[in-house]
């Protein structure tokens, strides 16, 4: 079923730590970031898409253009002199160097479920401090669905809400504990891999869903998927803002062999070669 008709699986309560107002307010401002770039998208997605390719051959609209350029002003305004490496800057040669913090940005992911009906693609904003994505924000404006996360030094609190950008207003959520049989499983709905299934297949799975974008990240931080594994590659805008949602919901990400998922590697231009995302060990 389309993610939007799917109802939320018994989310768990959360207790909110003791997060600072300038903490709480840094990600409601990036929220707020991703909403106007989301405004922008389906304007463009309303107006009519005209799809061109990039010289890897990957699809790019008019509207991963306008939304970039749009979160390139507001992150600019928003934390002053952090560098933005994002999704269509650095396919045009343009993606500024990481530093000790750094934004990863998608502004459109799902660019195969914008183009279609489903209308599960996202916007991608991940703040990356010490090689730990710390931020995060997932935006699918189609399906009205908001998340954000944070870890800071007083720990872990998530999010969700609909297209609303008063953190006042958004709903703590949480990663479920793994259940000792019957796990459920997300995974692309538009990339499936041979890898992907070799490991689900190896898995005690009593439902799976497929999903477009870094909604399937979402899926895992509010408890209605156990596990997200992805082994085709990707890139690290992608991965950043849902590793950084899902660790501040109590889950993990990881490489496939269970080491640190590695950040700003401009010698591998980036790229990431699979990722599983889990929720919280039983």
């Amino acid at each position: 079923a389309p993610y939007c008709r799917r109802a939320v699986r018994n989310p768990p309560a959360m207790s909110l730590p003791s997060s600072s107002a300038a903490d709480l307010s840094l990600l409601a401002a990036l929220a707020q970031a991703s909403l106007k770039a989301g405004e922008v998208i389906m304007r463009i997605r309303a107006e009519g898409i005209t799809v061109n390719a990039k010289p890897d051959q990957s699809p790019v609209t008019a509207a991963d253009l306008a939304a970039e350029e749009v979160l390139h002003a507001e992150l600019a305004r928003i934390l002053p002199g952090v560098p933005v490496i994002a999704e269509e800057a650095v396919s045009q040669g343009k993606g500024e160097a990481p530093a000790d913090s750094f934004l990863l940005v998608d502004p459109l992911d799902g660019t195969k479920e914008f183009i279609g009906a489903s209308g599960e693609f996202t916007v991608n904003i991940g703040l990356v401090t010490d090689g730990v994505p710390a931020f995060g924000i997932v935006l699918a404006p189609a399906v009205a669905r908001l998340y954000a996360g944070m870890t800071t030094s007083a720990g872990g609190a998530a999010f969700a809400a609909g297209l609303e950008p008063d953190a006042g207003l958004w709903t703590p959520i949480r990663c479920r504990p793994a259940p000792e049989h019957g796990l459920v499983a997300v995974a692309s709905r538009s990339h499936p891999d041979a890898g992907t299934e070799a490991i689900l297949a190896g898995l005690d799975v009593a439902e799976r869903m497929s999903c477009g974008s870094a909604l399937k990240f979402g899926l895992v931080a509010e408890g209605r998927a156990d596990i997200y594994p992805r082994l085709g590659t990707v890139c690290e805008w992608d991965v950043a803002a849902g590793h950084a949602l899902v660790r501040a919901a109590g889950g993990s990400v990881c490489r496939p062999d269970g080491s640190p998922l590695p950040y700003g590697r401009t010698e591998a231009a980036y790229r990431v070669h699979g990722f599983i995302a889990r929720g919280a060990a039983a």
